[in-house]
């Protein structure tokens, strides 16, 4: 179970560090401050997490929203399939599918074949996960929050099941065994899980790393990185004929829209943190007069 930490917890520890650091560096990316809700949606959605940290604390409607977000982002996978397999029936993108494995094909080489293996692996089941957990072990040890290892663990969660979800409801064929680079891969070719996972994880740790930053070329040298990254992998699963190009396409939308999701479950409980801080700081002053 996670401690909920107050006022008196943080005060002694350094800035940058606890449920201080938060309040104090990551609520704000240069001059937007992200616990500033301009929309009455947004305002409605801050204040409906209020009441609900309230009871479980800050951590907890974090926790909370996350899994309703996951809810959200289940039903738009679903939604998403539907309008996927219209779009492929009708020829629609999908038309794009067979001319981009035929140019992919005639830029192989066997020493790129071999380049392009090892770093769709980094995109994997094995490489993502140990990129994920690195990553998130880091953070959260560096910065003495539990924060890191709920945003990034719920990113690659949410990610994961989107991915199940999609190839179970679509079950679309992957390109003949002829046409791909081994080692071969079997299960449902929609949606490309190398791709979904990249834009997810990267993207939540390039966002966690952003919060601490202080230019604007720092932060846009990040975020360029990350999409960089993203991109790379989803355009090496199509390159090495384990996907197709619609499969990537799809996986990229899907997984910007679950990284905004979180991004937003985040926001708020930032919104709500202060919140709370500013609340124990008014208390605490009264009881010293």
């Amino acid at each position: 179970m996670i401690r909920e930490t107050t006022l008196t917890d943080y005060q002694g520890t350094p800035a940058g560090t606890g449920v201080r650091g938060e309040l104090h560096q990551d609520t704000a990316v240069g001059a937007k401050d992200l616990t500033r809700w301009d929309s009455r949606a947004g305002r409605s959605l801050a204040g409906l997490v209020h009441h609900i940290s309230q009871v479980l604390g800050p951590y907890g409607a974090l926790i909370l929203t996350l899994l309703a977000g996951a809810v959200i982002s289940a039903v738009m996978a679903a939604a998403f399939g539907e309008v996927y397999q219209a779009v492929t029936a009708a020829d629609g993108v999908a038309g794009l599918d067979h001319p981009v494995l035929a140019a992919s094909e005639s830029l192989r080489t066997p020493t790129l074949d071999v380049a392009v293996t090892a770093f769709t692996d980094v995109g994997g089941t094995v490489g993502m996960p140990i990129l994920a957990v690195v990553m998130m072990l880091t953070l959260a040890l560096r910065r003495r929050s539990w924060t890191p290892v709920i945003l990034i663990a719920a990113a690659g969660l949410g990610s994961l099941l989107m991915t199940i979800a999609g190839k179970r409801l679509v079950g679309r064929a992957r390109p003949d065994l002829s046409d791909a680079v081994p080692p071969y891969e079997h299960s449902p070719s929609f949606p490309s899980g190398h791709s979904l996972n990249a834009v997810v994880i990267a993207g939540i740790v390039a966002y966690l790393i952003i919060l601490r930053l202080d230019s604007n070329r720092a932060r846009i040298l990040t975020a360029s990185v990350a999409a960089l990254f993203a991109i790379a992998i989803g355009l090496s699963r199509v390159f090495l004929g384990h996907h197709w190009l619609t499969d990537v396409l799809a996986a990229w939308a899907l997984g910007a829209a679950w990284l905004a999701i979180v991004i937003t479950a985040h926001r708020l409980y930032l919104t709500v943190r202060k919140h709370h801080g500013a609340r124990d700081i008014k208390h605490t002053k009264a009881g010293n007069k």
